[in-house]
Protein backbone atom coordinates (compact mmCIF):
# COMPACT_ATOMS: atom_id res chain seq x y z
CA UNK A 1 0.00 0.00 0.00
CA UNK A 2 1.67 3.47 -1.02
CA UNK A 3 0.91 6.72 0.81
CA UNK A 4 -1.22 7.80 -2.17
CA UNK A 5 -3.93 4.97 -1.50
CA UNK A 6 -3.69 5.10 2.34
CA UNK A 7 -6.56 6.73 2.77
CA UNK A 8 -8.70 5.46 -0.14
CA UNK A 9 -12.41 4.01 -0.44
CA UNK A 10 -10.69 0.75 -1.40
CA UNK A 11 -7.25 0.31 1.07
CA UNK A 12 -9.07 2.03 4.44
CA UNK A 13 -12.04 1.08 6.68
CA UNK A 14 -14.22 3.76 8.32
CA UNK A 15 -11.75 2.45 11.66
CA UNK A 16 -8.86 4.06 9.97
CA UNK A 17 -10.35 7.03 8.68
CA UNK A 18 -11.64 7.82 12.24
CA UNK A 19 -8.15 7.32 13.33
CA UNK A 20 -6.30 9.63 11.05
CA UNK A 21 -9.21 12.27 10.98
CA UNK A 22 -8.66 12.03 15.15
CA UNK A 23 -4.74 12.31 14.38
CA UNK A 24 -4.62 15.12 12.35
CA UNK A 25 -6.15 17.14 14.95
CA UNK A 26 -3.90 16.04 17.39
CA UNK A 27 -6.58 14.46 19.86
CA UNK A 28 -5.88 11.01 21.57
CA UNK A 29 -8.57 9.01 21.79
CA UNK A 30 -9.18 9.67 24.89
CA UNK A 31 -10.12 13.33 24.10
CA UNK A 32 -12.13 12.44 21.51
CA UNK A 33 -14.25 10.15 23.42
CA UNK A 34 -14.70 12.91 26.34
CA UNK A 35 -15.83 15.35 23.30
CA UNK A 36 -18.49 13.18 22.02
CA UNK A 37 -19.45 12.09 25.15
CA UNK A 38 -19.23 8.17 24.71
CA UNK A 39 -16.84 5.84 26.45
CA UNK A 40 -12.87 5.60 25.44
CA UNK A 41 -13.71 1.50 24.78
CA UNK A 42 -16.43 3.12 22.08
CA UNK A 43 -13.91 5.02 20.30
CA UNK A 44 -11.42 1.82 20.34
CA UNK A 45 -14.31 -0.28 18.85
CA UNK A 46 -15.08 2.22 16.58
CA UNK A 47 -11.04 2.66 15.38
CA UNK A 48 -11.06 -1.06 15.66
CA UNK A 49 -13.92 -1.67 12.95
CA UNK A 50 -15.34 -3.11 15.79
CA UNK A 51 -18.40 -1.55 15.80
CA UNK A 52 -19.97 1.28 14.04
CA UNK A 53 -21.67 4.92 15.12
CA UNK A 54 -25.35 5.30 15.22
CA UNK A 55 -26.18 8.49 12.89
CA UNK A 56 -26.42 10.80 15.76
CA UNK A 57 -22.85 9.82 17.13
CA UNK A 58 -21.87 9.59 13.27
CA UNK A 59 -22.44 13.77 12.55
CA UNK A 60 -20.85 14.81 16.24
CA UNK A 61 -17.37 12.66 15.52
CA UNK A 62 -17.27 14.32 11.57
CA UNK A 63 -18.07 17.72 12.80
CA UNK A 64 -15.46 17.22 15.92
CA UNK A 65 -13.13 16.48 13.56
CA UNK A 66 -14.23 18.44 10.46
CA UNK A 67 -14.60 15.81 8.10
CA UNK A 68 -17.70 14.70 6.29
CA UNK A 69 -19.77 11.96 7.21
CA UNK A 70 -19.61 10.37 3.83
CA UNK A 71 -15.94 10.47 4.06
CA UNK A 72 -16.01 8.91 7.58
CA UNK A 73 -18.22 6.28 6.20
CA UNK A 74 -16.92 5.84 2.31
CA UNK A 75 -13.76 7.54 1.78
CA UNK A 76 -15.41 9.59 -0.78
CA UNK A 77 -15.45 13.25 -0.44
CA UNK A 78 -14.51 15.87 2.37
CA UNK A 79 -12.02 13.98 4.69
CA UNK A 80 -9.64 16.97 5.25
CA UNK A 81 -6.92 14.09 6.25
CA UNK A 82 -3.92 13.81 3.63
CA UNK A 83 -0.58 12.31 4.53
CA UNK A 84 2.21 13.88 5.32
CA UNK A 85 4.48 16.04 3.28
CA UNK A 86 1.35 16.70 0.49
CA UNK A 87 -0.86 19.87 0.52
CA UNK A 88 0.68 23.95 0.36
CA UNK A 89 2.55 25.13 3.55
CA UNK A 90 0.01 28.08 3.82
CA UNK A 91 -3.46 26.02 3.12
CA UNK A 92 -1.63 23.86 6.23
CA UNK A 93 -1.97 27.12 8.58
CA UNK A 94 -5.15 28.01 7.37
CA UNK A 95 -6.43 24.54 7.99
CA UNK A 96 -5.07 24.68 11.43
CA UNK A 97 -6.49 27.75 12.04
CA UNK A 98 -9.80 26.70 11.19
CA UNK A 99 -10.07 23.35 12.79
CA UNK A 100 -8.76 25.74 16.07
CA UNK A 101 -11.91 28.13 15.52
CA UNK A 102 -13.92 25.41 14.90
CA UNK A 103 -12.71 24.05 18.54
CA UNK A 104 -13.00 26.49 20.04
CA UNK A 105 -16.53 26.97 18.56
CA UNK A 106 -17.64 23.97 19.70
CA UNK A 107 -16.36 24.62 23.51
CA UNK A 108 -18.51 27.76 23.60
CA UNK A 109 -21.32 25.62 22.31
CA UNK A 110 -21.06 23.43 25.16
CA UNK A 111 -20.70 25.95 27.37
CA UNK A 112 -23.67 28.26 26.58
CA UNK A 113 -25.26 24.34 26.81
CA UNK A 114 -24.26 24.25 30.34
CA UNK A 115 -25.22 27.98 30.95
CA UNK A 116 -28.49 27.43 29.79
CA UNK A 117 -29.15 24.41 31.61
CA UNK A 118 -27.89 26.05 34.84
CA UNK A 119 -30.69 28.67 34.03
CA UNK A 120 -33.56 26.59 33.34
CA UNK A 121 -32.82 24.44 36.78
CA UNK A 122 -32.88 27.01 38.73
CA UNK A 123 -36.00 28.74 37.12
CA UNK A 124 -37.75 25.00 38.32
CA UNK A 125 -36.54 25.23 41.62
CA UNK A 126 -37.80 28.81 42.57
Amino acid sequence: MTDDDYYSDEAATFGDRLAAAREALGFSQAQLASRAGVRLSTIQNWEGDRSEPRANKLQMIAGILNVSMIWLLTGQGEGGVTPEGEGDGEIKGVLAELREIRVAQRRLLDRLGRLEKRIRESGASS
